[in-house]
């Protein structure tokens, strides 16, 4: 018998090629003010939203980084206040959506979220907050964005590398939600289209990178991925991932796209149903090994000694990675995830699914 919990998310998509032209009316929406988010590199795309706003442009913080360091959360906070924004405007990927969030966890400013990567950040109430060396994550309402506007166009900047890894790590939270504690029929379907969406995608966005179809069909997936991360929990995966970000500076979605096949690979067993799903999404019999092939087509980097990982820091990300219990669908020890790091750390394939 079917037996779930079903709770959807308040926010308003707006999905369209050339979309950035519909944000002063969005702005508008939620206030009059408004402070633009970025990180250094996408300086530029930020002005663009900055002269779409005109005169409801406060100015642009431009020190988003990877995890959200504390004392860049802090900054951002007081310049806010400084300027008295009473919006945020977070162009970009997770790292800039992820400081419009910390933002409002202790202010209430409303988001809204225009993403250049397929990260997913955009669709949940999920924050993070790295301070010594401790990625802290939680979940809180305030901090969803109040409107997300996709628009393809803006995804033509993210360099092929960083959009196969980008794309990767969109998968992976749709990975986990279809074996997810909290899973349900609804995040179960929107789970395996985006799979397939971003799978069928990324290879044509890597060789073609202006091909604006493909890149709609990811940033589509992306959208998917988004709402399985924000309705649904996680398991061993995400948990190994903030981990090794928070711990040992990897960046995110590299991360992401070494560790999935295997994590995968280590939960296939408990988890039939999903295996199913993910085989019917890419058109495999081996998911764990056709996500480290994907991959290797989009040129992205299968092990973590490539991302300036230590060897001897596996020993160390499993104790971290197992110092707090959590769900998860196979029964989690040292050792078994001591080898599934060692193997993600050197680069091999997969162990085969059973």
């Amino acid at each position: 018998m079917i037996a779930f919990i079903y709770q959807s998310l308040p926010s308003r998509v707006v999905f369209a090629n050339g979309a950035l032209a519909q944000l002063p009316e969005e702005v508008r929406k939620l206030g009059s003010k408004a402070l633009v988010l970025c990180t250094l590199e996408q300086r530029s795309t930020a002005e663009l939203a900055v002269s779409a706003l005109e005169n409801t442009a406060v100015g642009i913080f431009d020190q988003a980084v990877m995890h959200v360091p504390r004392e860049v959360a802090e900054n951002a906070r007081s310049t806010a206040r400084k300027l008295g924004a009473d919006v945020c405007v977070a162009i970009g990927g997770g790292s800039t959506i992820g400081l419009g969030k910390a933002i409002a966890l202790e202010s209430d400013l409303p988001i809204v979220a225009l993403p250049t990567t397929y990260a997913g950040s955009e669709m949940t109430p999920i924050w993070g907050i790295t301070a010594g060396g401790q990625k802290k994550t939680g979940r809180d309402p305030r901090v969803l964005p109040k409107t997300v506007i996709y628009d393809p166009s803006l995804t033509l900047s993210l360099p092929p590398d960083l959009s196969g890894t980008s794309g990767i790590n969109a998968i992976a939270h749709c990975v986990e939600a279809l074996y997810a504690k909290d899973t349900n029929p609804m995040v179960q379907l929107f789970a395996e289209e985006g799979i397939r969406a971003l799978a069928a995608s990324l290879p044509g966005v890597v060789a073609a990178p202006h091909d604006i179809e493909a890149r709609s069909q990811a940033l589509y997936g992306a959208w998917l991925a988004g709402t399985c991360l924000g309705t649904a929990g996680v398991a061993l995966h995400h948990k190994l991932c903030h981990t090794l970000g928070g711990a040992f500076n990897l960046p995110h979605a590299q991360t992401h796209t070494i560790v999935l096949p295997h994590a995968l690979a280590y939960n296939a067993p408990a988890v039939p149903d999903a295996m199913a799903r993910i085989s019917r999404a890419m058109g495999t019999r081996d998911p764990p090994l056709a996500l480290f092939d994907l991959a290797r087509k989009v040129g992205a980097p299968v092990a973590l000694k490539d991302l300036g990982m230590s060897e001897r820091d596996i020993e160390r990300a499993a104790t971290f990675a197992l110092e707090n219990p959590y769900w998860n669908p196979a029964p989690l020890t040292y050792d078994g995830v001591s080898a599934l790091l060692r193997a993600a750390f050197v680069g091999v394939p997969p162990a085969k699914a059973r």
